[in-house]
């Protein structure tokens, strides 16, 4: 059975920081591209940041500079860390697991609010 279980998250001012991690279980992780999402109120699901089994990372326009994706394989655990925190950034962190078309999996979520 797949599991990918999401901490870390909570409440921050506008301006700090928090570390989401990502335990999986279940899946061969290190050949997985790993990935966060997250979904804000009213909003559609959409990408925070992935890094693929090689390593490679990709994040969208707004996150990048402030947010980092990486991976432990040993733990087979995913982290994102996140700095400089907006107040746009509140939103549900969800972790994905995805290999080829076949194999997505996604973790619960956490629930992150940077207040103003």
């Amino acid at each position: 059975q797949v599991q990918l279980v999401e901490s870390g998250g909570g409440l921050v001012q506008a301006g700090g920081s928090l570390r989401l991690s990502c335990a999986a279980s279940g899946i061969t992780f290190s050949i997985y591209t790993m990935g966060w999402y997250r979904q804000a109120p009213g909003k559609q699901r959409e990408l925070v940041a992935t890094i693929t089994s090689g390593g490679s990372t990709n994040y969208d326009d707004a996150e990048k500079g402030r947010f980092t994706v990486s991976r432990d394989n040993d733990k087979n655990t995913v982290y994102l860390q996140m700095d400089s925190l907006k107040p746009e950034d509140t939103a549900v962190y969800y972790c994905n697991a995805r290999y080829r078309s076949l194999h997505d999996h996604w973790g619960q979520g956490t629930q992150v609010t940077a207040s103003s």
